[in-house]
């Protein structure tokens, strides 16, 4: 069955790409599990994932519309929804407001300190799909949006933001900006043609490499920061270290001039490392 006759659900997840929220949602986890120090209550842990469900389909729902027509002028985008007619703005539009609400509820079922910081988040997922028309700083900025996801539910369980948070946060956005260095070697002439900013546009595959390389550097050394400021355990610090091992290993598959194993890097790889850095976490607080 094609994407545009598939039922309307379907469709609205395939969209938003659903399945890739594995890629923020066990940072949530983890901001949420430190600052309760162990288990943060079967409430709380429900609510973040509504919130953070909320939030990233609202983020992916306005960054499609935003970019609507210059993906229908990529040929690796052209078949997605909302260029190929799958889906009309209107009923994008919609869905957008349904996850807004999704995301509101949420919140107001959380610490009250974010209930005043919600439009925070809001403010940078629309923010971010105009970027690149004007910087090639935008890859930071997305990577900023999913930060928010360990210092969101830090704030969202316990009412407090330590330095510790913030430097997981940090951490996960140069981990995203880094790989999506990697993903947008895949529009470099697109981008060109369009006249939109880039790394890859700015400094080419090569300096694409030496950035992504740069930045999950200091990924791993902002989780090692964090680990020492939190007093973390062994298996924490399993953690770092099976997250430092999974990067290595995604930079060793993915070389200038031969991006044939570059799915494998984004999709698997990443969504390995978000979810394998909060099992030793979760862990590392649970067993104490």
């Amino acid at each position: 069955m094609s994407v545009a006759t598939a039922p309307l659900p379907r469709r609205l997840a395939s969209l938003v790409r659903i399945e890739h929220t594995v890629f923020a949602l066990p940072f949530a986890y983890v901001g949420a599990f430190l600052a309760a120090a162990g288990w943060p209550g079967l409430g709380d842990v429900l609510w973040v994932t509504v919130a953070m469900v909320g939030a990233r389909t609202l983020a992916m729902a306005l960054n499609r519309l935003v970019d609507a027509e210059l993906d229908a002028r990529n040929p690796r985008t052209a078949s997605r929804e909302l260029p190929s007619g799958a889906l009309t703005r209107v009923q994008v539009l919609a869905f957008s407001a349904a996850a807004l609400a999704v995301f509101l509820v949420a919140v107001f079922q959380l610490d009250p300190i974010v209930r005043w910081l919600w439009p925070i988040p809001v403010v940078m997922f629309f923010g971010y799909p105009y970027l690149k028309r004007f910087t090639w700083l935008c890859h930071l900025w997305l990577g900023g949006c999913l930060g928010l996801a360990p210092v969101g539910a830090w704030l969202a369980v316990s009412g407090t933001a330590p330095w510790e948070a913030w430097a997981i946060a940090g951490a996960v956005l140069l981990w995203v900006a880094g790989f999506d260095l990697f993903y947008s070697l895949y529009d470099l002439e697109h981008d060109r043609r369009e006249g939109l900013h880039s790394w890859a546009v700015r400094f080419g595959d090569r300096g694409v490499f030496w950035g992504a390389r740069g930045f999950h550097a200091g990924t791993v050394t902002l989780l090692a920061a964090a680990a020492v400021g939190l007093g973390a355990g062994v298996l924490h610090w399993l953690g770092v270290l099976a997250v430092a091992g999974l990067l290595a290993y995604e930079h060793g598959i993915v070389r200038p001039g031969d991006l044939r194993r570059l799915d494998a890097a984004f999709f698997t790889v990443n969504g390995a490392i978000s979810v394998v850095y909060f099992v030793f976490v979760a862990s590392d607080v649970l067993v104490r």
